[in-house]
């Protein structure tokens, strides 16, 4: 495992503690709810929550941003865009579109664990236009064409 430096700044206003790996083995380290007041998340809706944090990335890495895995097995609670992409040129806010999937509401609190972040490195390609490709035994089948 090695480690990366990453700069993190709050928005004001913020005073939750700065995301962290919960364990040694985490992939992931557990972004927060920064809200002022409770936001309540029908059923099907979607709403985009704040962080409160802004990130510094490395140049050649990017801030994965995915849906923690409690919440979506306990009350349906996941990510429209996931994983979300988070550049390293982005200087903005870090906000989480959640979905509520359940036909339930769910009530989102200052300081719930809402999401998690996954530092990933990033590798360009040389697109090179081609009239030619290679042949394979799968072709141009998709969509489930292997069989169910």
């Amino acid at each position: 495992m090695s480690l990366v430096d990453v700069k993190v700044k709050k928005i004001p206003g913020n005073d939750l503690p700065l995301p962290e790996y919960k364990t040694i083995g985490s992939s992931g380290f557990d972004l927060s709810a920064c809200i002022d007041k409770e936001e309540i998340l029908e059923s099907g809706q979607i709403k985009l929550i704040s962080t409160g944090l802004i990130f510094e990335l490395p140049l050649g890495y990017e801030l994965e941003i995915r849906p923690r895995s409690g919440l979506a097995a306990k009350n349906g609670i996941s990510i429209v865009n996931t994983p979300g992409t988070i550049d390293s040129d982005y200087r903005g806010e870090v906000k989480i579109i959640l979905i509520n999937h359940s036909k339930e509401k769910f009530i989102i609190k200052r300081g719930d664990r809402i999401a998690q972040g996954v530092l990933k490195t990033v590798t360009h390609a040389n697109l090179i236009e081609s009239m030619d490709l290679s042949d394979t035994t799968r072709g141009d089948g998709g969509f489930g064409h292997t069989g169910k």
